[in-house]
């Protein structure tokens, strides 16, 4: 694209050659695709300069006071405050990108790698979901319907164990659970109606 560029926008009229025309225009492309395409990143201009300055300080200081430099004495080299300095250092990091499968700083065992640190999906945020659709009916139920749908299905209780501790037969626990669940069936099923016809 640089030669491209060059050959476009050369003026023969100005008596110099080509090749002195061509070189500075191609180096500055070549710079300019690095500096635009090369970050894994989107980092704005200005800080991806001030980074590069950093880099090429900290190298520079390095070799001058045969130690690294700090923080302080990198912002005074480039003229910059220490939190510009800091931000461009930071940004340095986002020239390239790290695979999710490269391990870890300081793991000890082989599985541990950045894709291990990613959380997944909770199946169980489609329970809260449901839950929040149907709290206001099941709050309404009678309190008798409410601890009996607790306990068979919060505290997995068998329909006889229930009996027991509310002091009914087995059969009503089963008439009471199917009666509130019929309840919620109801108000889920007019939720998700009026969910997909907004």
């Amino acid at each position: 694209m640089g030669l491209v560029k060059a050959v476009d926008r050369f003026d023969l009229d100005r008596g110099v050659a080509f090749s002195s025309y061509a070189v500075p225009t191609i180096l500055g492309e070549l710079k300019r695709y690095f500096r635009d395409a090369g970050w894994a990143v989107h980092v704005p201009r200005g800080v991806q300069e001030r980074a590069m300055q950093v880099d090429r300080a900290v190298k520079e200081l390095s070799v001058k006071l045969g130690r690294s430099p700090s923080v302080d004495e990198v912002a005074e080299h480039i003229g910059a405050s220490v939190e510009e300095a800091l931000e461009a250092m930071e940004a340095g990091q986002a020239y390239e990108a790290v695979s999710l499968d490269a391990h870890r700083a300081g793991a000890d065992s082989e599985g541990n790698t950045f894709a291990d640190s990613l959380g997944e999906e909770d199946e169980r945020f489609e329970i809260v979901e449901y839950g929040a659709t149907i709290a206001p009916t099941l709050n309404a139920l009678p309190k008798r319907d409410q601890l009996v749908l607790h306990l068979r299905f919060a505290e997995d209780m068998t329909q006889s164990q229930i009996a027991e501790r509310i002091g009914v037969s087995q059969m009503q626990v089963s008439r009471l659970i199917r009666r509130a669940l019929a309840r919620l069936r109801t108000v889920a099923d007019a939720t998700e109606k009026d969910r997909l016809d907004p």
